[in-house]
């Protein structure tokens, strides 16, 4: 006759719970997957290299901006896409009258509408008894014009380099007019333009600019350069501006500014509600190595004082361009922690050097950081990304330093860590 005996089957659960608990906790603990590392992202370190600003005029308005590429086709079409932020300003934030610097967007706008394949004139306009009455009419106001006849032929690029190079205000009328049907309609569709383009604190009231109305701010307008300096059809008239109505009767270039000191000009002009107004790129190269950038000034009270102001502006763009570590080698952009304490930072593997201006400052850098728990120094942990004067750099983070396995002694001590990363799988 057998007794039911309660200690021995409290002994059996105990010890098939102790056979199972070893059952999951020696292979847990150490053959389970450790926990992943904390990670956290940091900037870098500043660098103690002080950088050479743009220098500017406090004289009425100023800014630059990063010349960046951008896609065309051969046409006259203006690229759509956006041109890099200016990198610096100086004197006032405020809309001021651009003078001729209009007529840039004139022949922008007009080229929008009327694309001219690159290589070619465009069609042929002939000019009618209203655009000799308008070259009749500014000529009497002492306004600047390139002299017309009626029934005379021109073509579009012909009235374009008129207008750009020549600073033709009965040009500007004329081209307005044959691209848009009246001055008032090309008004309109400039101003949408400009919207379009991200030029919103600049608006035009005429196709000439004398009107005073007619007005934009300098961070604006430096970007309103780069778009006119990156259009095919402008470009290669400011390139080869003698070539300008070769075969008629000649247009004078009145955009050319201190070109010795690597400036290209896209328009100059003065007004008395403007004061001198200068629309331009710039260059600066180290051998094989070029950084160009675009610029407007407005506001000058004299040529002199522009001279001045452009040439302190190159003497800074000489100092403050250079092959700069933009992402720096060894620069950390991120840190682990494991939980048996060993650190490490994921640090830029490899220097992303560009040839630009110190500056301009890059946009806030996006870091994205890889999980693990255990890696080798030099291991591929992440990636860093960034914007510098318009361009996007990005370079690969290593680990600075081991991340290597505890040993058995810690996973036996740590089960519950242990168990957790299991179940985290």
């Amino acid at each position: 006759m057998s007794s039911f005996r309660p200690g021995r089957l409290v002994g059996i659960l105990v010890g098939t719970v102790l056979i199972l608990g070893l059952g999951v906790y020696g292979p847990a603990t150490l053959l389970g997957p450790l926990p992943a590392v904390t990670a956290a992202v940091v900037a870098p370190a500043a660098s103690s290299t002080a950088p050479t600003p743009p220098a500017l005029s406090a004289n009425g308005a100023s800014a630059m901006a990063v010349l960046t590429a951008t896609t065309s086709d051969a046409s006259g079409a203006t690229p759509s896409a956006p041109v890099s932020d200016p990198i610096a300003a100086a004197g006032t934030p405020e809309a001021l009258p651009m003078a001729s610097i209009a007529k840039v967007v004139t022949a922008l706008v007009v080229l929008d509408a009327k694309p001219i394949v690159a290589g070619e004139t465009g069609p042929t306009v002939t000019l009618t008894a209203a655009d000799f009455q308008t070259y009749l009419d500014y000529d009497k106001a002492g306004a600047r014009t390139v002299s017309v006849f009626p029934e005379e032929q021109w073509t579009e690029l012909e009235l374009l380099q008129a207008l750009l190079l020549g600073s033709s205000n009965n040009h500007a009328d004329s081209v307005a007019r044959w691209a848009f049907g009246s001055v008032d309609a090309y008004v309109l569709a400039a101003n949408a333009w400009l919207n379009d383009h991200g030029l919103k604190d600049t608006a035009v009231v005429d196709a000439t600019g004398l009107h005073d109305a007619s007005a934009g701010t300098a961070t604006d307008l430096a970007q309103l350069a780069g778009l006119a300096a990156t259009n095919p059809i402008v470009a290669t008239m400011l390139g080869s501006p003698s070539s300008a109505l070769a075969n008629r009767r000649g247009v004078e270039n009145t955009t050319s500014f201190l070109p010795n000191e690597g400036i290209t000009g896209i328009s100059r002009s003065y007004t008395d509600a403007a004061g001198v107004c200068f629309l331009f790129t710039a260059k600066v190269s180290d051998g094989d190595s070029s950084f160009t950038f675009s610029g407007a000034y407005l506001g000058e009270p004299t040529y002199d004082a522009l001279t001045a102001d452009l040439t302190g502006l190159m003497v800074s763009a000489r100092a403050g361009v250079g092959q700069l570590p933009v992402l720096a080698a060894d620069a950390a952009y991120g840190t682990f922690e494991s939980a048996w304490g060993d650190t490490a930072s994921a640090v830029v593997g490899v220097s992303r050097t560009r040839y630009t201006w110190q500056a301009a400052t890059p946009k806030a850098a996006t870091v994205t950081l890889k999980d693990f728990a255990t890696a080798r120094k030099g291991a591929n942990v992440g990636q860093v990304q960034l914007t510098v004067a318009g361009e996007d750099l990005s370079a690969a983070l290593k680990l600075d330093q081991s991340i290597a396995d505890p040993g058995v002694g810690w996973r036996l001590l740590h089960p519950v860590l242990m168990i957790t990363a299991l179940l985290n799988q």
